[in-house]
């Protein structure tokens, strides 16, 4: 909601849908640009086409790194870089070319994947923020993602989010990561 409000406060048109996108209601609207953020439907390769390249997706991951769901929580359980990600959405999931990335780091002892989580999209907002003049006008040289990549569906978590219920989100990650470690050493 703190974007959405900034994009009105900016004098931005904005419409907002939590509902799978479908070619009707992205036609009736001509949007010059779709931002996809927290949203939780892949969108389908026809708006993309529609939209042609003009659709970004802001990623609380350092792509490639973490494509998919849960990126906060895969970077800390593979220990992997972590960041955030504003890239263009194409046909693949997360795989678009690169516009802006900016790394974080994390006290392992002192944060919590809640905290941590909201350390990220507080980061990723004001990237956004701070761009968005280049990123709606198109001055930004995207590039290719390359290097290293990791994926993760949902339901790859689901079973490891119930073993530690809402403990999840206030565990030290430190804390996070030994709970998991026994459970799988059982």
């Amino acid at each position: 909601m703190p974007l959405i409000d900034w994009l009105n406060g900016n004098a931005e048109e904005v419409a907002v849908c939590s509902e799978k996108l479908d070619m009707v209601y992205v036609k009736s609207l001509s949007p010059e640009i779709v931002v996809s953020y927290n949203y939780k439907h892949i969108i389908k390769e026809d708006i993309i086409s529609l939209m042609d390249g003009r659709i970004i997706n802001l990623h609380i991951s350092l792509l490639p790194w973490n494509m998919g769901a849960d990126p906060n929580f895969w970077s800390f359980i593979e220990d992997s870089p972590k960041g955030v990600t504003i890239h263009y959405v194409d046909k693949g999931i997360d795989t678009g070319d690169i516009l802006l990335q900016e790394a974080a780091d994390f006290d392992e002892n002192i944060e919590t994947l809640g905290s941590s989580y909201r350390i990220l999209h507080e980061k990723i907002q004001l990237l956004f923020k701070n761009n968005w003049d280049k990123i709606k006008n198109g001055r930004i040289i995207a590039r290719a993602q390359s290097g290293p990549r990791s994926f993760h569906y949902s339901k790859e978590s689901v079973n490891i989010k119930e073993a530690l219920g809402e403990h999840i989100w206030s565990l030290s990650i430190r804390e996070l990561k030994q709970r998991l470690a026994d459970m799988y050493l059982r």
